[in-house]
């Protein structure tokens, strides 16, 4: 088995306060909106303890099919920084497991989101490109959605 490695560093703008951004990070129903890796995808929460030392598990992949688990493990939750490890499982089997931060600075009306990423693939070295292009997406996403004045409710 190989290890390969991947890190990033993320920074969108996001158009609203850092209390409301940390809210829209850190809550499921929100996640579930604008966490989805790519358009065609899904993100369906089944269980969230966001606190230090909480647990939360998803489900991603096609709204048909859903079956890639994501574990998530809080380390450390204290806006304006949070840090997480995501651990990527499908049919029993560890994909990737990542090392997750968020750090939040307001700038004038909008708040300036950075994201640490460091992945571990164990299925070869596209893990940690595609690991890259959801995280990508799904700020994209994030920061368009605030921007059209959603309400990430369902």
């Amino acid at each position: 088995m190989t290890l390969d490695t991947g890190s990033f560093t993320f920074t969108r703008d996001i158009a609203c306060a850092p209390d409301r951004l940390w809210h829209l990070l850190t809550d499921a129903k929100a996640r579930e909106i604008w966490g989805t890796p790519s358009d065609e995808h899904v993100l369906i929460v089944d269980q969230a303890d966001v606190r230090e030392g909480g647990r939360d598990r998803h489900r991603c992949g096609p709204a048909d099919a859903p079956d890639f688990i994501v574990d998530t493990y809080w380390l450390k939750l204290s806006a304006p920084v949070a840090s997480f490890t995501e651990t990527l499982i499908i049919g029993g089997d560890i994909l990737t497991t990542s090392l997750v931060s968020y750090h939040l600075v307001q700038s004038g009306a909008a708040t300036t989101l950075t994201v640490e990423l460091t992945t571990h693939s164990f299925v070869g070295p596209d893990g940690p490109n595609e690991h890259q292009s959801g995280w990508d997406h799904s700020l994209n996403r994030l920061k368009t959605l605030v921007a059209d004045g959603h309400s990430f409710t369902r």
